[in-house]
């Protein structure tokens, strides 16, 4: 989702003076990276028109950039060539532990929070009826869920419950027991309908609230959670069992989503369940108080070392309570939103100093392209995937003779894995993957098209 960053006369007046003090091929090079009405504000205060300068709107650069990042990282590790062969970066901690990949999910939501302040600060400021804030606020949840949705039922029926093969008419006969079966045991979490909920409940929190209450609540829903999950027994477990059968969040998402839970961990746990989605809410909440400091009347460098100083104290907060509640994506842990938050806290400090600060922005293309479009590609590199890998739409042969391959084993085995050894193949198709759809969003970028929601 790409958002729009409201600037007011203090911080238009820093950043067109930033902008005018950098060397000339730097300062090109931003140009190039910001929309026009940035452009035009600073060229605007050189010829002295202070007034329209202070007027005018911009896009924080780097905030795209990591979004951007987010999402190649995401397209990257659920892509792989087959999951068989992945080199241990780019795929999940087993359980407790973290790896790259553990990173970019908490990193997104980071970022969604950071474009919430930004997005609606000024509205909120203004005061008012906020009644179509908040009617604003919910067509996006709605929207954002129904994208998740989509992707968890398509292509909208069970493909194994539909028979083409005694012809066409027998087939749409059986599509109602197909869509029926679907219906059944089709998931009803998921990645896009976390980002949804956490969306939801920190913009209306921000809305509502200040930035000392927004703190205050991000700190009780990590200590809640802590106790929860280390007081209070699952039904035939102990307290404070943290296995993926024994936790109260594993026997919350058993017991609420019944069939409806991910099918990937033998549907005894699901990584996006509902009680862990509180913590993720408090990771989305720092997002919001970050945009809070990066709003600030400071100077760059002030929020720069901020930002990277109040990462640094949290991944060490976030390691000294892992020995009692243990970093663990698929928990959620308290220590996990800590420790990947501060992290992602430098992550956007480093950014804001190399892009916004610096000029160093020509890099960063890929990652604007992506960040700038991150939910249309999520969902399209996700609709893409699904339909390379259903089994009963595709019989390509495999490289051993046999037959019944989907177009993705096709791909994998003959173009990748014949030359290259397995982790390698896997990853070759991986990136070649996030290459296609580079080029492809580049084509909306280059047209100044922004999908979004």
């Amino acid at each position: 989702m790409a958002t729009e960053v409201t600037t007011d006369a203090t911080t238009a007046k820093t950043a067109t003076n930033d902008a005018a003090a950098l060397p000339r091929e730097r300062r090109d090079a931003l140009d190039a990276a910001l929309p026009d009405e940035l452009i035009e504000t600073r060229e605007s205060r050189e010829a002295g028109d202070a007034a329209q300068g202070a007027r005018a709107s911009s896009r924080l650069v780097s905030l795209d950039v990591v979004r951007g990042l987010t999402i190649a990282g995401m397209i990257l590790v659920n892509n792989p060539g087959t999951w068989s062969h992945i080199y241990w970066p780019l795929e999940h901690a087993t359980w407790h532990g973290w790896t790259p990949t553990d990173l970019i999910f908490p990193f997104f939501l980071f970022i969604v929070g950071v474009s919430i302040t930004l997005a609606l600060g000024r509205r909120v400021e203004a005061g008012g009826s906020k009644r179509d804030l908040y009617l604003k606020i919910v067509r996006r949840f709605v929207l954002i869920y129904a994208f998740g949705f989509l992707l968890a039922t398509f292509p909208f029926v069970k493909t194994d419950q539909v028979d083409f093969t005694q012809g066409f008419w027998n087939g749409v006969k059986t599509l109602p027991h197909g869509v029926a079966a679907l219906l059944a045991v089709v998931r009803l979490t998921g990645v896009l309908q976390r980002i949804a909920f956490c969306y939801l409940f920190a913009a209306l929190i921000f809305v509502k609230t200040n930035w000392r209450t927004q703190a205050i609540i991000f700190a009780a829903l990590l200590v809640l959670y802590c106790v929860v999950m280390t007081k209070v027994p699952a039904p035939g477990y102990a307290a404070g069992d943290l296995s993926k059968e024994g936790s109260v969040a594993s026997f919350v998402d058993r017991k609420v989503l019944g069939n409806h839970i991910w099918k990937g961990g033998d549907r005894i746990y699901d990584p996006e369940g509902i009680l862990s989605t509180f913590p993720a809410i408090a990771t989305t909440l720092l997002g919001v108080l970050a945009g809070h400091w990066l709003r600030r009347r400071k100077d760059d460098y002030e929020k720069v070392a901020g930002l990277f100083f109040a990462g640094a104290l949290l991944v060490v907060a976030g390691w000294c309570w892992n020995p009692f509640f243990p970093v663990n994506k698929s928990l959620w842990t308290s220590s996990y939103v800590l420790f990947t938050g501060g992290l992602a806290l430098q992550l956007l400090a480093v950014c804001y100093w190399l892009i916004d600060i610096k000029g160093y922005v020509r890099w960063s293309l890929p990652f604007r392209v992506f960040g700038v479009n991150a939910l249309a590609v999520f969902v399209l590199t996700g609709l893409m995937a699904r339909v390379m890998t259903i089994k009963e739409w595709w019989n390509f042969t495999r490289t051993d003779g046999t037959t019944g391959a989907n177009l993705q084993t096709y791909i994998y085995q003959h173009a990748f894995a014949s030359w290259l050894s397995p982790n390698n193949a896997s990853l070759a198709f991986a990136v070649c993957f996030i290459l296609l759809w580079l080029g492809l969003m580049g084509i909306l970028y280059r047209k100044k098209i922004y999908i979004k929601v």
